[in-house]
């Protein structure tokens, strides 16, 4: 069985997945980053609603993530709540906005499709 050209070409366009293990400060980082994104967009809108299932999808690998790191769970919530709230000031506000959004991208990008 052959693969019609479309299919060759688009494997070999793809950018492959980062599949490198990210540290328990990066994953709390998206977990922040997606959720103030998530707040910032609503709910309504597809590109909301891709970003409430990111917010998932990083809220509960950053609680498995402190599990990991050995952080209790108020302190987990607690740095989550804070990169949050940091996130919020970051993608608001134009002088942080463009690494912000950068970083959210970049999260973005390591999201599993949930869908």
């Amino acid at each position: 069985m052959t693969l019609p050209l479309i299919l060759i070409i688009a494997f070999q366009t793809a950018p492959a997945p980062d599949r490198r293990l990210m540290s328990y400060g990066e994953t709390v980082r998206c977990a922040g980053l997606t959720q103030a994104a998530s707040e910032l967009e609503g709910g309504e809108s597809r590109e909301g609603k891709a970003l409430s299932d990111a917010a998932l999808y990083w809220s509960l690998t950053a609680g498995q993530a402190a599990v990991t790191a050995g952080k209790s769970a108020v302190t987990a919530d607690s740095e989550q709540a804070q990169a949050r709230i940091r996130a919020t000031r970051e993608l608001s506000a134009a002088a942080t906005q463009l690494q912000a959004r950068s970083d959210l991208d970049q999260c973005r990008r390591r999201t599993p499709d949930l869908g």
